[in-house]
């Protein structure tokens, strides 16, 4: 998959109300779900016990984290936009977060964007995407959310 390349201000504005694409299929592995619990001191047992998980879980299994999902964001992000041109990025903020439904070890995700709005605030660009982080073979995305970057193009 190829992620759309956007050169500018202009480029970007072009863009509102269209979806810019999807990225590739991730996997959570349980070892990637692990080392998010090291790195966050978060070993709550739904995320880290797998024998635990398969016997007392409603799912059957360890889910990974909320945030974790949230976490890879920026990677999935990556493959779908390939912004050029820019002095800087600035992740900026996420409304309207809820997490629809969690994310068992093994399964697939892959992210929709679509652009939602592009604003000039003297010089820089506030673009918010609109996401959904879909789970493979579920009805209901792991999350939706609106995600703020702010851009500082060259020209």
């Amino acid at each position: 998959m190829s992620a759309i390349v956007i050169n500018s201000h202009a480029e970007l504005e072009a863009l509102v109300g269209k979806e810019l694409g999807v990225s590739d299929w991730h996997t959570f592995t349980q070892e990637q779900i692990n080392l998010f619990a090291d790195a966050t001191l978060d070993h709550q047992w739904i995320h880290v016990d797998v024998e635990r998980a398969k016997k007392e879980s409603a799912f059957g299994n360890t889910i990974a984290h909320g945030y974790l999902t949230l976490s890879i964001l920026p990677h999935l992000w990556e493959q779908i936009a390939d912004v050029r041109n820019i002095k800087d990025q600035i992740n900026y903020g996420i409304t309207e977060l809820k997490y629809q439904q969690p994310v068992v070890v093994n399964s697939r995700v892959r992210l929709h964007v679509v652009v939602k709005e592009v604003l000039n605030l003297r010089g820089t660009t506030k673009a918010t995407m609109s996401t959904k982080l879909e789970i493979e073979g579920e009805k209901k995305p792991a999350y939706t959310a609106n995600i703020i970057f702010l851009y500082h193009f060259n020209s």
